[in-house]
């Protein structure tokens, strides 16, 4: 068998907290059958000023061929002596996503309050193939707020003349989220690799989406990653493209000035505070779509009971299997339910709640839809609290790919600026009885304002009822 490895180090105060976040006590030596091999997990080192985990995959290149499944070499003995078993690749991003799978998805039920805590990190990855030599790499992992140090590694040290493999020595500085790290070398070992050990299928969008929707659709080298991860199968990479660019709502082939947190992240983030503030126990999500905030509202057990609401059946089926429905624990589940139907006819299904949220919803509305809309919520819905996110056409401007007059997705059929935002709610307030109030969300410019903009509406007759 073969080796291949990488290495994480954590240099924090008490760094062995390392070992609660990966699930693997820094004591113990474990092992775990892979498709690949056995993958190893140890630690070369563990103290209070610096822990590192190994994670070694011992490759067994005669059962891989034997069990592939996927086209490559047609020259067989190419199957068996090659270099995939000794470099970093699509195989150790697998074994990485099996054993640490629940670091990566941010959960610790022993320290939670090491979860969403950046650390000083570094990441060592000896062996990297980059089909695009160390400038590649720079500009796959730069952007993510790493410092790269990618060293070429020579063809052969005895004759310097023949230059550099296509292999490189990496090491990553940076603080991050052990999720956050993780996320990143799930995804970008097999894009350097530019190949896949196993078949590349359908649920390659819904693994690249889940691992990378956090950091991906603000990344300059986006559309590299997803065309090379998804091994430039043309469907997938454009329903993964149009899934990205959904996630974020941002503009088509443009870029927004980085910030610390993707937008997606921010607006569910401000969607949630919110909802916490008014102490809102039953959710709507009205016009759910895939799922994105009904992942978060479940992971909040003080949110008792969700509802997911759109119209398209083909929307919840894939909220559905996004948010592993038959595979969540009954607790969660429980509290939990998909429901098709209209924003624009009254349901009395969705009434009776806490707060109705809709988050980046009526602008895919066309403005006569609009008063129904307004109908089905603030009339007959009646919540206490609703909550609705908007983008902010006057911050179009900070997007330099954006040509004037041109909206951020192609599905939206209007975008408002501030003054139109607040005289529509203004509009719907003085007709429900409703007051509202005002948040940015995302760095809200002195020019333009932010790039998004959030109406928090309180019904005043609840308001009244709870002062008494």
């Amino acid at each position: 068998m073969a080796p291949v490895y990488l290495t994480l180090t954590s240099t924090a105060p008490d760094a062995t907290g390392l070992g609660y976040l990966l699930h693997k006590h820094p004591e113990r030596a474990q092992q775990f059958e892979v498709s690949a091999g056995v993958a190893h997990v140890f630690y070369p080192e563990a103290s209070n000023e610096r822990c590192t985990v190994a994670l070694l995959l011992e490759v067994d290149p005669i059962t891989l061929v034997r069990g592939r499944r996927y086209g490559g070499d047609t020259f067989a003995l190419s199957q068996y002596v090659n270099d995939r078993p000794y470099a970093a690749s699509s195989m150790l991003a697998v074994a990485l996503g099996k054993v640490f799978r629940t670091a990566m998805a941010g959960r610790c039920d022993a320290r939670p309050e090491l979860v969403d805590q950046p650390l000083p990190l570094e990441i060592r990855v000896p062996v990297l193939p980059s089909v695009g030599g160390a400038n590649l790499v720079r500009e796959l992992f730069e952007p993510l707020s790493w410092t790269v140090e990618a060293m070429p590694i020579v063809l052969d040290v005895t004759v310097p003349e023949w230059g550099d493999s296509r292999y490189v020595d990496l090491l990553l500085t940076g603080s991050f989220t052990v999720a956050q790290a993780l996320s990143h070398l799930y995804v970008l070992l097999p894009v350097l690799d530019t190949s896949k050990h196993y078949w590349v299928s359908s649920d390659e969008v819904e693994k690249l989406i889940r691992a990378a929707g956090a950091w991906l659709p603000t990344h300059p080298a986006r559309e590299v990653i997803t065309r090379r991860y998804l091994a430039h199968q043309r469907d997938y990479v454009a329903s993964a493209t149009a899934r990205l660019t959904e996630v974020d709502d941002q503009p088509e082939e443009t870029h927004e000035p980085p910030r610390s947190l993707p937008l997606v992240a921010l607006r569910k983030q401000a969607v949630l505070d919110v909802l916490r503030a008014e102490g809102a126990a039953r959710i709507v999500d009205l016009g759910c779509g895939e799922g994105a905030l009904l992942r978060e509202l479940i992971q909040d057990a003080t949110f008792s009971e969700i509802l997911g609401v759109d119209v398209s059946p083909r929307a919840l089926e894939l909220a559905e299997r996004r948010l592993n429905l038959d595979r969540m624990p009954d607790s969660q589940r429980a509290r939990l339910k998909l429901l098709q139907s209209s924003l624009t006819y009254r349901d009395a299904r969705i009434a009776g709640y806490d707060a109705v949220v809709l988050m980046e919803v009526i602008e895919h509305l066309d403005p006569e839809r609009l008063p129904a809309l307004e109908d089905t919520v603030f009339g007959q819905a009646r919540p206490r609290t609703v909550v609705v996110t908007t983008p902010n056409v006057e911050h179009n401007v900070r997007y330099e790919g954006l040509a004037a007059g041109t909206m951020r997705h192609r599905d939206h059929r209007f975008e408002w600026s501030r003054a139109e935002f607040a005289a529509w709610a203004g509009s719907v307030c003085e007709r429900t009885g409703y007051t509202v109030a005002f948040l940015p969300i995302g760095d809200d410019d002195a020019e333009v304002g932010p790039p998004t903009q959030m109406a928090v509406f309180s019904r005043s007759d609840a308001n009244r009822q709870e002062a008494s």
